[in-house]
């Protein structure tokens, strides 16, 4: 009997096994890309609103144009013939008639235009950035005064908009919260002793509480259609304008286009003069500020819409370049390489070693990671983490979520940065 030495086991093969390296070159592109592909996609979708806009508008008022020009041809012809005046004598009259209306003289009797009062109507729509047309600076030290003033002005308006978004979105988070409160409380689940700001109330799911974005766009579209409404009938009644003409002129000058062709509070002489043009000053204020807050509410929805469609976009794309159920995933971290892997091969009863090869990168489990190789790979969590020691050192410390990257609204400038992590569809936790 022959003794034979023992058969080496077998060697393990460390092919390399493939990678999908375009499902993480588009992973990887998608997460850097992010804001980028948003806004390529908003710019689409608003050119393709402004063609269609441009072509409804192109269809409605187009007729009308050409009507209104052949009736003021056929005028002018009719006056030259009865009153013995040349044409080009006549049209060179009315060039100076439009020079008047340029530098606000009207046939009818109106207000001064450089009054005080009429300066102040005038500063209120610059810095507002409604800008009616009606009042020009026409002297070289005015137009040049007022790119200084507007500058300032209309930066400080806007600083004024975003306060008073931030006050309206706080302020209808705590109504819309007192008011789940009393309904929890009637229905029992909290107790008749309940406080805010007790142990109970930090423990309670109202802790994290917000207001649903759709709540709060509801809230303000209502009260802009009752401001609206109420300043139509205002102006219908003291304008002598139809009720449609008077919500179109709340609409644009709320809205801060203010095109000009109907203007408030321009006649030289009103009933209760002081009470209407106190109301007018209101209506405008109030209008400008609860549109701009509006204009923002729905500006959330449309980034939700641009969400989902870069979802839908990316989720199409991966379909295409993922690998198989059954190809190794890359490893999660430096530490525990290829843990989820493990489990999920363990799961199926397969061999966990089978996947593991040292060309792959993985690590043995009790193989220790340097320092360099750990913070290599966690430099994000890092300047997370910095960043937040760094704000608690001066005073203000506001909580960074990781996770505020999954929802698209991590962040934010302006209007946007105001309403993060203050609605439901804006915080950490939504999806």
């Amino acid at each position: 009997m022959s003794s034979r030495s023992p058969r080496p086991p077998p060697r393990r093969c460390r092919r390399r096994l493939p990678r999908p390296s375009c499902c993480c070159c588009c992973c990887r592109r998608s997460h850097l890309n992010e804001d980028t592909g948003r806004f390529v996609l908003l710019a689409a979708l608003i050119g393709l609103y402004l063609v269609a806009g441009a072509t409804i508008f192109s269809a409605l008022e187009s007729p009308g144009e050409a009507e209104a020009r052949a009736r003021w041809g056929a005028t002018l012809r009719n006056f030259s013939a009865a009153h013995g005046v040349a044409e080009p004598e006549l049209r060179a009259f009315l060039r100076h008639y439009e020079a008047a209306l340029a530098a606000g003289v009207r046939a009818d009797a109106l207000r001064p235009r450089w009054d005080f009062p009429g300066a102040f109507y005038f500063v209120g729509t610059v810095v507002s950035t409604i800008g009616f047309g009606m009042t020009t600076p026409a002297t070289v030290g005015g137009k040049a005064f007022l790119i200084a003033y507007g500058l300032f002005g209309c930066a400080g308006t806007i600083l004024f908009f975003n306060l008073f978004l931030e006050r309206i979105i706080s302020l209808l988070a705590f109504i819309m919260r007192t008011c789940r409160e009393r309904q929890l409380r009637r229905s029992g689940l909290l107790p008749a002793t309940f406080r805010r700001g007790s142990a109970l109330s930090e423990a309670d799911s109202l802790a994290g509480w917000k207001p649903s974005v759709y709540h709060v766009l509801l809230i303000l579209g209502l009260f802009a259609v009752l401001l609206s409404c109420c300043a139509s009938a205002m102006y219908t009644s003291v304008e002598g304008w139809d009720y449609v003409d008077s919500l179109y002129f709340c609409f644009v000058t709320f809205s801060t286009i203010g095109f000009g062709d109907l203007v408030s509070s321009q006649h030289a002489a009103y009933r209760n003069q002081g009470l209407y043009r106190l109301g007018n000053f209101l209506f405008i204020l109030l209008g400008v500020c609860c549109i701009y807050s509006l204009f923002n509410v729905i500006s959330i929805l449309i980034k939700q819409v641009l969400n989902w469609m870069l979802r839908k976009l990316s989720c199409r794309c991966c379909a295409r370049c993922c690998p198989a159920p059954g190809a190794p995933l890359a490893r999660r971290n430096a530490i525990t390489p290829g843990s989820r892997l493990r489990r999920r091969l363990a799961a199926l009863g397969a061999d966990p070693g089978a996947h593991d090869s040292d060309a792959e990168g993985r690590r043995l489990s009790g193989e220790l990671i340097s320092m360099r190789d750990l913070t290599a790979s966690n430099k994000v969590s890092l300047a997370l983490l910095q960043k937040q020691l760094s704000e608690t050192a001066n005073g203000y410390p506001r909580s960074v979520c990781v996770n505020t990257r999954q929802n698209g609204f991590s962040g934010g400038v302006g209007a946007l940065g105001i309403m993060n992590n203050r609605l439901a569809e804006t915080s950490a936790t939504s999806r």
